[in-house]
């Protein structure tokens, strides 16, 4: 996951690549951006075009990279979190392996950064994402799952943040 494999392609493939889609934007700034907001809606039918599962690691991290930038934290408590999961992501072997939830890296990342209202802004911005899924049978799903399941957004939230920082390397 964390070699940004969206929609189940590499970076070989035509496929969308969200963290590498839009150069020179950090993902803060993202999903402010007008372009991202007027793009999202075709990303979003793309991903459901997919043929991922649901449940699938990747699609709901992609799904929950798209509204990254909605959750406030400020920028370098931010960067000084993630260089430290960076550090225990390359203790424990390749950094540029497939990641998943239970990555001690991610798991760290996600608690350090947790707090009830950042919780909260991560639930507002997937609740807004859901709005533009109407119809959408495979990405709503994983929305309604992200919803049910806060820890496991966010856990996917620090996973996310994590896949974009391997990706700008």
């Amino acid at each position: 996951m964390a070699q940004a494999k969206a929609c189940g392609r590499d970076s070989r493939s035509q496929g969308w690549l969200p963290w590498r889609g839009w150069p020179g934007r950090t993902p803060q700034r993202m999903s402010h951006h007008p372009e991202v907001r007027r793009r999202g809606i075709s990303h979003l039918q793309e991903l459901e075009a997919s043929g991922l599962d649901a449940r699938s690691g990747e699609l709901l991290t992609v799904l929950v990279w798209l509204v990254v930038g909605d959750v406030e934290i400020d920028d370098a408590e931010r960067k000084a979190a993630l260089r430290r999961a960076m550090l225990v992501l390359a203790a424990g072997g390749d950094p540029h392996r497939e990641l998943d939830h239970d990555e001690v890296a991610v798991e760290r990342l996600a608690a350090e950064l947790d707090s009830p209202e950042r919780r909260s802004g991560l639930d507002a911005a997937l609740q807004a994402l859901t709005a533009q899924a109407e119809g959408l049978t495979v990405v709503s799903e994983s929305l309604e799952t992200l919803l049910g399941e806060p820890d496991l957004a966010w856990r996917t939230y620090a996973l996310a943040l994590i896949a974009d920082e391997l990706a700008d390397e």
